[in-house]
């Protein structure tokens, strides 16, 4: 059965009343749409955490730097709400835009330092104040006690969960694992505006992240293995590789060895579209 899809913050809320009235506990699952199996499998944490599960939908115009990106981004409400029945989940909403940003909004939550400072920060200007804004918005209108994000967008996660205890938002923000295609690729709606052979040769960014995140796990220095790595991801068919970093996975600081607990994170061109990735790094043993 299809949930009930909202598009008015004031019936939304007449809903979450009613369940924290019963004592119910509520899942929040941010997306923009174009559903994937990435985002279902956050549905399917959220159901197995909470009582009720809403699923949002907006697509955030503040988060885009590029006009054409935002006009380019799919629009599926209908087949993702499809998607969404199986799952039973309790609400879809999809607000109107005016219930996000109302006439005369002024507002906006920034996330500094170094969480934002590296990666896509500098590539992205604007981009993370524009989540920050719209995450903490769905935060405070959903009223939810979990809120679950994929680790694709790490770094992201890494700007939520800052905003929300920073900003004393009473939600546990909880990340789930990176869903992939067989080929290794994260799932991703930016996926769909890919050719089957450039689906094909994307494939080539996880391969060289998981052997460069193997030599520098034995001990590696990473500057040629990230020269090589580069050098694998042109052959393959990439433009512009934007950064291919070893960084700590707590502080985004860089490193030349997983001498901490440490994440390759990378964004690479693939036929004008721009793909994210990031895998865990095992720690040195000294």
């Amino acid at each position: 059965m299809t949930a009930p899809i909202l598009r008015r913050l004031a019936d939304l809320r007449a809903k979450t009343a009613g369940w924290r009235r019963a004592g119910e506990t509520i899942a929040l699952v941010p997306t923009m749409g174009a559903l994937h199996a990435g985002h279902l499998s956050l549905v399917e944490a959220a159901k197995a955490a909470c009582d009720r599960v809403i699923v949002t939908i907006f697509v955030n115009p503040k988060q885009f730097n590029n006009p054409e990106d935002l006009a380019n981004y799919p629009r599926t409400e209908n087949e993702d709400a499809e998607k969404l029945a199986p799952y039973g989940v309790d609400l879809i909403y999809v607000p109107d835009p005016d219930q996000i940003y109302p006439g005369g909004y002024a507002t906006n939550v920034s996330v500094g330092g170094s969480t934002t400072a590296v990666m896509e920060g500098p590539f992205r200007p604007g981009h993370f104040d524009g989540v920050a804004t719209v995450v903490a918005k769905l935060f405070l209108q959903t009223s939810a006690d979990k809120a679950f994000f994929g680790q694709k967008d790490y770094q992201q996660l890494m700007v939520v969960t800052r905003m929300a205890r920073d900003l004393d938002i009473p939600i546990e923000v909880i990340g789930c694992e990176t869903v992939r295609e067989p080929s290794g690729l994260a799932m991703s709606s930016r996926n769909l505006r890919l050719s089957q052979d450039g689906l094909d040769r994307a494939a080539a960014l996880n391969a060289a992240m998981r052997e460069a995140a193997a030599k520098a796990s034995a001990g590696e220095p990473w500057a040629p293995l990230e020269a090589a790595a580069r050098q694998a991801l042109a052959e393959a068919g990439f433009g512009d590789v934007e950064y291919f970093d070893l960084r700590c996975a707590e502080t985004l600081e860089a490193l030349d060895t997983p001498s901490r607990p440490a994440r390759l994170l990378a964004a690479a061109w693939m036929d004008g579209i721009r793909l994210i990735d990031n895998i865990e790094v095992l720690q040195l043993n000294y």
